[in-house]
């Protein structure tokens, strides 16, 4: 069996002596989803959770941590982070703030600490999944201690219903 490549993600939660596991899965560019992450891992969408990068019209810079499965709420999003407003940043300005990729984007290693908000609903689960920093890489590591390491709040942070309208949410 191959060995895991290191991450810096892994390295960082090494260094701070934070127990984590890793889980890789078969990732497609047609499909970057949470959602597929989560079925190719075999795992509940509701404990993989995406990472979302946000502008703010205050406070700039935002991520919201929120379940695969789930739409972020904007309204919510602003009002945690002491905005009126907040924008999800386009993919093609992803890299250049964070240091990530789409479908690789982690709440942990960023090229800058930002303000995070993880949705409260990690807090039912022993461990949640996040991206380790890379396509097809994953860990499985206590939502609270991944709070503490990047000084995240926990908030009530998407919608609470989503119907899906010819394929598209509504």
């Amino acid at each position: 069996m191959a060995k895991t490549k290191k991450t810096n993600v892994m390295r960082i939660l090494d260094k701070q002596k934070i127990f984590y596991t890793t889980k890789a899965y078969e990732y497609s560019e047609d499909d970057l989803s949470g959602v597929h992450a989560a079925a190719e891992l075999g795992m509940d969408p509701a404990r993989v959770f995406k990472t979302l990068v946000g502008q703010g019209n205050k406070t700039g810079p935002v991520v919201f941590c929120i379940p695969s499965h789930k739409e972020l709420d904007l309204k919510k999003a602003a009002s945690c982070s002491g905005n009126k407003s907040v924008q999800l940043l386009h993919v093609k300005d992803l890299l250049g703030l964070t240091g990530y990729i789409r479908g690789g984007c982690s709440p942990i290693g960023m090229k800058k600490q930002f303000p995070t908000y993880i949705d409260e609903s990690a807090l039912q689960y022993e461990a949640i999944s996040l991206s380790a920093g890379m396509r097809g890489q994953q860990v499985l590591v206590a939502p609270q201690d991944v709070a503490q390491l990047i000084h995240a709040e926990f908030h009530q942070l998407t919608m609470k219903d989503i119907t899906l309208t010819e394929g598209r949410v509504r």
